[in-house]
C-alpha cells in the first residue's frame, strides 16, 4: 500500500522563518550579523567596480588620455577594488568564526528542550520523528547547513534584489527592452523549481523515517552491549541485509530526488539559453547601428551578464532559502511543541522531610495511538512511610504504574494525588524531587562512577557520600579493584581508560543514585532482576533499612521480595485484581498464590519443605 504523504502547509512562512534566524543571529552573534549586514553594500560596491573596470579603460583608450592619466584612474580603481575585497574577505572570516558560535547555542535550545521535554510526548513517534527531522537544521547535508544557509542566504538575496534594481536601471537608458527580456524568462525557473520544492517537502516524512531506520541499523556494530549477540547468534548477516534493504530504499528516493533536479536544472539551461541570446542581439544589433559608443557597448555587455547572475542570484538564494526554510519548520515546530507542566500552586518543600501520602484515585491511563487502556479505573493509596509490592504478569501495567506515579505521565482520566493535592498543582521539577526510582531498563553514561551517582542533585557533590551509597548497594568490591576507584569513567567507546559494568552491577550503581538522592518516596521497578540470589537478598535487607519512615512502590516478578511489604497489590489486565498481605493473598488461593506456588519450589528448603508461612501476616525472615 503506497504511504500517503503529507500536503500540509509549512509550519511557518519563508518570512518569519528569516525573521526568526535574524533575532537568532542577532542575540547570540550580534558582531556576525554586522559583519554580514556590511558586506552587502561593499559587495554591490565591488560588483560595480568589475563591470565598470573595462568600460573604464577602453573610454581612456578611445578618448586618446594620456599614459598618466589612463594608468591614474585605472589604477585607482584597482588599488580600490583591492581593499575592498581584502575588507570583504576579513569580514566574511570574522563572520564566519562567529557563525559557529550562534549554530552551537541555537542548537543547544534543541538540546534543551529534548533533555526537559515531558516524558509522555518525547516518547511518541510522532515526537522523535520530528526531532529527527528538526536536527537536520543544525547539521551539515549535502553541503547546506538550514541554521546558517537561511540568514546567509536572506542576505543575499538582498544584495542581489538590489543589485537588480541598481543595474536595470542603468540598462533601461539603453534599450527599455533588456531588463523585460532578462526577467521575464527566470519565471519559468522559478516554477520548475517551486514544484520541485512542493514534492521535496510532501516527501520528508518518508526519507525522515528511512534515514532513521538506517541510523539505527548502521549503529548495531559499534554497539558494545550488542556485540557478543551478534557473533554468537549470527546476527551479521541480518544486519547486513536489513542495512542493503535500507540502503537500496535510501538509494530509490534519492535517485527520484535527482531526477527531479537534472529535469529543472534542463529547464534552467534552456531558457538561460534564450533569455542571455535574446539581450547580447539586441545590444550588438544598436552598437551596429551605432546608436551606443564603444565603451558605452562594453560596459552594458558586461552588465548584462552581471544582471542575468543578479537574476539567477534572486532565483537561486530564494529556491535555496525555501528549502532550508522547510528544515526551519520542523526545528521550531518542535521547540514550540506545548509542555506539560503544572500550575505551581502547591510547594513540595514541606513534603521532602516526611513521606508524603499517594492517592491514585480511579486512573486510567492509554498509550498514544493504542486502542485500549493499559490501566483501567485503578485505586488505592500508599500512606506514609508504607511499603507495597506490585506484582503481576508482564504486561500487566506495573511499569506504567511507576511513570504515572513519578510524574512521567499523565493520567488519560482519574486523579493522582499527594496529601491530597492534584498532582498538577506541583511544577514538574519540583515533583521529580518526591521520588528515588531505579527502573528496569537503565543506561549509563560516559560519566565516573561518582558521577554517575551524585547526578544532577543541585548542591555541591559529596563525593564521600557517593562512596558510601555504592558500597551500600554492593559495589565495595568492585570500587576496591579499580585503580581511580569511585573517579574510575564508563564507556570504553569515549574514554581510553574507561570501563563496561555487568547488568547487576549497573543496578546496584543505579540503586546507589537513589540511594544518595534520599527522596521521601524510593520507587524500584526489578531492581535485582540482574543479581543473583546473594546479591539480591543484600540489596533487599539494604532496602529494607534505608527504606525506614520512606513510603515505597517496589515492583517485582520474584515474590521472595514481598516479605519486605506493607500490603501488595497483584495488578492484572491493567486493574487491581487482588491486595492485602502476603498471607492474606495465599490464602485467598486466587491468582497471587498460585503465581507465588509455581515459584515456591525457589524458596524451600533441603528437606523440600517450604520456608513460607502460608499462614495470615505469618512471614519468615527466609523464603
Amino acid at each position: 500500500m503506497k504511504k500517503k504523504t503529507d500536503t500540509k502547509k509549512p509550519y511557518k512562512s519563508l518570512m518569519s522563518n528569516a525573521a526568526w534566524s535574524f533575532r537568532r543571529l542577532m542575540k547570540y552573534a550580534p558582531s556576525s550579523f554586522i559583519m554580514l549586514v556590511l558586506c552587502v553594500p561593499l559587495n554591490i560596491a565591488m560588483t560595480y567596480a568589475g563591470i565598470y573596470l573595462p568600460s573604464l579603460a577602453v573610454a581612456e583608450v578611445t578618448n586618446n588620455s594620456s599614459f598618466e592619466n589612463a594608468l591614474l584612474s585605472v589604477g585607482g580603481l584597482l588599488i580600490a577594488m583591492l581593499a575592498g575585497s581584502i575588507l570583504t574577505d576579513i569580514f566574511r572570516r570574522l563572520s564566519r568564526s562567529r557563525l559557529g558560535i550562534y549554530r552551537y547555542m541555537v542548537t543547544d535550545e534543541l538540546t534543551r528542550k529534548s533533555l526537559g521535554c515531558f516524558y509522555q510526548i518525547y516518547e511518541t513517534k510522532k515526537m522523535r520523528d520530528l526531532l529527527g527531522r528538526a536536527e537536520r537544521a543544525t547539521q551539515m547535508w549535502g553541503g547546506t547547513l538550514p541554521l546558517v544557509d537561511l540568514p546567509t542566504k536572506t542576505l543575499s538575496l538582498i544584495e542581489a534584489v538590489i543589485c537588480y534594481f541598481l543595474f536595470g536601471t542603468a540598462l533601461t537608458f539603453v534599450s527599455p527592452w533588456i531588463v523585460p527580456i532578462l526577467t521575464a524568462a527566470p519565471i519559468v525557473n522559478w516554477l520548475c523549481a517551486k514544484l520541485y520544492r512542493k514534492w521535496e517537502y510532501s516527501h520528508r516524512e518518508e526519507q525522515s523515517d528511512i534515514d532513521s531506520k538506517l541510523w539505527y541499523v548502521q549503529s548495531k556494530p559499534s554497539d558494545f552491549g550488542f556485540a557478543k549477540d551478534i557473533r554468537i547468534y549470527g546476527m551479521a548477516e541480518w544486519i547486513r541485509d536489513m542495512y542493503r534493504k535500507l540502503s537500496s530504499e535510501k538509494r530509490r528516493w534519492e535517485n527520484k530526488s535527482i531526477l527531479r533536479q537534472f529535469v529543472s536544472g534542463l529547464a534552467d539551461l534552456f531558457i538561460i539559453l534564450i533569455r542571455d541570446s535574446g539581450a547580447y542581439a539586441l545590444l550588438i544589433a544598436m552598437a551596429l547601428r551605432g546608436e551606443i559608443t564603444v565603451d558605452r557597448f562594453v560596459f552594458c555587455f558586461a552588465a548584462i551578464s552581471s544582471f542575468a547572475s543578479f537574476i539567477g542570484s534572486i532565483i537561486g538564494n530564494y529556491n535555496s532559502m525555501q528549502s532550508v526554510s522547510m528544515y526551519i519548520c520542523d526545528f521550531r515546530e518542535y521547540l514550540d511543541i506545548a509542555e506539560y507542566d503544572g500550575t505551581g500552586e502547591a510547594a513540595i518543600d514541606g513534603m521532602l522531610e516526611l513521606s508524603p501520602e499517594i492517592t491514585f484515585d480511579r486512573v486510567t491511563f492509554r498509550y498514544d495511538g493504542a486502542k485500549t487502556d493499559t490501566l483501567k479505573d485503578i485505586s488505592f493509596t500508599i500512606g506514609s512511610g508504607e511499603k507495597i509490592a506490585l506484582v503481576g504478569l508482564n504486561g500487566s501495567g506495573k511499569t506504567t504504574l511507576v511513570k504515572l506515579l513519578c510524574g512521567l505521565y499523565e493520567p488519560t482520566s482519574g486523579e493522582i494525588r499527594i496529601n491530597g493535592i492534584p498532582v498538577k498543582k506541583f511544577y514538574r521539577r519540583d515533583y521529580y524531587k518526591l521520588f528515588s526510582p531505579v527502573f528496569q531498563d537503565v543506561e549509563t553514561s560516559f560519566f565516573s562512577l561518582a558521577e554517575t551517582v551524585v547526578a544532577g542533585s543541585g548542591d555541591e557533590p559529596d563525593y564521600s557520600l557517593a562512596e558510601q551509597c555504592m558500597r551500600r548497594a554492593g559495589l565495595g568490591p568492585k570500587i576496591d579493584s579499580l585503580q581511580n576507584g569511585i573517579y574510575t569513567r564508563l564507556d570504553k567507546q569515549v574514554n581510553e581508560d574507561g570501563i563496561e559494568l555487568s547488568g547487576g552491577e549497573v543496578q546496584k550503581l543505579m540503586l546507589a543514585r537513589a540511594l544518595y538522592k534520599d527522596a521521601p518516596v524510593l520507587v524500584l521497578d526489578e531492581p535485582t532482576v540482574a543479581l543473583d540470589p546473594i546479591s539480591e537478598s543484600r540489596v533487599y535487607e539494604e532496602y529494607m533499612r534505608l527504606s525506614d519512615r520512606k513510603s515505597s512502590l517496589f515492583i517485582s516478578h520474584r515474590l521472595a521480595s514481598t516479605r519486605f511489604c506493607d500490603r501488595i497489590l497483584y495488578l492484572d489486565n491493567g486493574r487491581i485484581a487482588e491486595e492485602g498481605t502476603h498471607g492474606e493473598l495465599v490464602d485467598k488461593g486466587g491468582k497471587y498464590a498460585k503465581l507465588f506456588e509455581i515459584q515456591s519450589c525457589w524458596y524451600r528448603d533441603g528437606s523440600g519443605g517450604s520456608k513460607e508461612s502460608s499462614g495470615k501476616g505469618e512471614q519468615t525472615n527466609e523464603i
